[in-house]
């Protein structure tokens, strides 16, 4: 299964590994907060920055999926 990481820069500019995407992130690559959830894509609620290469990897993560989420279903009243 294939795992998808965020890219956090410290204060002196080096890249480490982030604990999850931030919501704007998420926003960014039109995926909704429980959509996330569902295809197990991690997130962080403390993070408030945004960075495009972690959109960039939501949407290349999204392309490669395999599994579609399923349209959400009408009500029949």
């Amino acid at each position: 299964m294939m795992k998808v990481e965020p890219v956090v820069f410290k204060k002196n500019g080096k890249a480490r590994k982030g604990k999850g995407f931030s919501r704007e992130e998420l926003k960014k690559a039109r995926l909704s907060f429980r959509e996330a959830l569902k295809l197990g894509v991690p997130i962080d609620f403390r993070r408030r920055t945004f960075h495009e290469e972690n959109v960039k990897a939501v949407k290349n993560f999204l392309k490669t999926k395999k599994t579609k989420l399923k349209p959400k279903r009408k009500s029949k009243s």
